[in-house]
């Protein structure tokens, strides 16, 4: 039997640092493959994980549910008979939907031998409001679908905006059993065996998730256009709808973690919010929301250099409103500069050379010829 999880969450959320943790503390000699299907055209969560020694099956393309469906079923087909996997974990697009990851699955042909074992959320919980507010069709959809919804950088906020994060959850899964303990306390075994426990929501949202794919269906076999955005990949976006609010408090705190040579810089998100008025009616596809803007360089940066690009990209008026900036680049001095950010926190630390550097930004609106000059590429 092959079991297969998907960890969903969106951009930012955390998903690739809890997959890590739970290839390492729960999985950890068993026979498990990672699958991914990353928005954007550098597929730079790939070479992260290559750190921990994890297959990798990287699709690009960004769309799950239409031109992806033929290709991720003939994927997961190939990683079945090539690796007889005990387990294969799925870690969709931050902007992909889990409904469409679950009916992907189902539709797929499988046969009995491999099952959806758990479908799960991955929610910042520093940022659910804003992403309530700004992308719910896509971060509501990940949050509805999942028996798992496991909280991430809990420790960071006051016991008042966790109560409210949960609060917000609740609205739209009263079911999930929900994980906000900060992680470093707890074991990947606990985190999986939580997992493991909705097997029988799991079977309850596939059902519904199924539902609302074939009443989707039904209206466009009544002539009505598809409005997925696979077709022809444009991005849609109305710019005079839009509006930009940022309210940072600079107070800053450090964590080093010396086995990683990490460096993270959180703000206080209290008030910081970033509003975009898009119409979450109906049916959408990410890239008629979301943009990325991705790029492979040789060029070699300074640490410094990197540290000041990222506190720029919080000017959502000059390079847009940027939800997700990721790389890993040669530096100066030899080493590799490896890079996380999400509004109003980054990270940065050493990490293995790679075959290229690689940079990608993803968001709504993007400023691509500003951003270019930012990283100077």
């Amino acid at each position: 039997m092959t079991k297969i999880d998907v960890v969903s969450g969106f951009l930012g959320a955390g998903k690739t640092t809890l997959i890590k943790k739970l290839l390492s503390e729960a999985l950890n000699g068993s026979s498990t493959v990672l699958i991914e299907n990353e928005f954007g055209e550098i597929g730079v969560d790939g070479g992260f994980l290559k750190e921990a020694g994890i297959e990798i099956k990287e699709m690009n393309s960004g769309c799950i549910c239409c031109s992806l469906v033929g290709d991720f079923g003939t994927a997961l087909k190939d990683v079945i008979d090539q690796y007889h996997p005990e387990r294969i974990i799925i870690e969709p697009s931050g902007v992909g939907k889990l409904s469409d990851v679950m009916k992907a699955i189902n539709d797929a042909g499988l046969g009995a031998d491999v099952a959806l074992n758990s479908a799960v959320a991955v929610v910042d919980a520093s940022k659910a409001k804003m992403y309530i507010k700004n992308f719910g069709e896509f971060f509501n959809n990940q949050i509805e679908h999942a028996g798992t919804i496991v909280l991430s950088r809990t420790q960071d906020i006051s016991d008042e905006k966790l109560d409210n994060a949960i609060e917000l959850i609740r609205e739209h899964n009263e079911k999930a059993t929900i994980i906000t303990t900060p992680w470093d306390q707890l074991e990947g075994e606990d985190i999986l065996k939580t997992f493991e426990g909705a097997t029988d929501l799991e079977k309850e949202l596939m059902e519904q998730a199924l539902k609302e794919h074939h009443d989707h269906e039904h209206h466009h076999e009544h002539g009505e256009e598809c409005t997925c955005g696979c077709h022809d990949h444009e991005h849609h976006h109305n710019d005079d709808d839009e509006e930009h609010e940022h309210h940072h408090d600079h107070e800053h705190e450090h964590h080093h973690d010396h086995d990683h040579e990490e460096h993270e810089h959180h703000h206080d998100h209290e008030g910081h919010e970033h509003h975009h008025h898009h119409d979450h009616e109906g049916h959408h596809h990410a890239d008629e929301i979301f943009t990325s803007w991705g790029i492979e360089t040789p060029k070699k940066f300074e640490r410094a250099d990197i540290d000041a690009a990222l506190d720029s990209l919080e000017d959502a008026d000059k390079y847009g409103m940027i939800l997700r900036a990721k790389g890993m680049v040669a530096s100066n001095d030899g080493t590799w500069i490896y890079f996380d950010y999400v509004p109003g926190e980054k990270n940065i630390r050493t990490g293995k050379a790679d075959v290229t550097g690689k940079l990608c930004v993803i968001g709504s609106d993007l400023n691509e010829h500003e951003i270019e000059e930012l990283f100077g590429v």
